[in-house]
């Protein structure tokens, strides 16, 4: 059963609806989408970024209230810096690379 309506009645979309529709479906099936990917890209991008800060605060902190000159002196005699280098120089170490 089809719905009739009266003549003039029938609705319509705006007109500013109807001409982005209609003037360019690239913009549609092509930038949109990729839009939308580039902005989760970086959202996701920035949430792990400021955790990676956050979580490399926490430990600074931590690790700044126990790390006594003593403490520093028998790492130190321990790992053989001198020899070895500092492991926290290393390049693996990702919450270590703003330094």
């Amino acid at each position: 059963m089809a719905i009739t309506h009266p003549q003039g009645m029938r609705p319509q979309m705006p007109a500013a609806a109807r001409v982005a529709a209609t003037s360019n479906p690239i913009v549609a099936t092509r930038v949109l989408p990729a839009l939308a990917v580039v902005g989760a890209t970086y959202a996701v991008v920035s949430y792990v970024r400021s955790e990676l800060g956050r979580e490399q605060n926490t430990f600074d902190k931590m690790f700044n209230q126990q790390n006594t000159p003593e403490v520093m002196a028998a790492r130190k005699k321990a790992l053989d810096i001198e020899v070895n280098g500092d492991p926290r120089n290393n390049l693996l170490n990702i919450l270590g690379w703003s330094k």
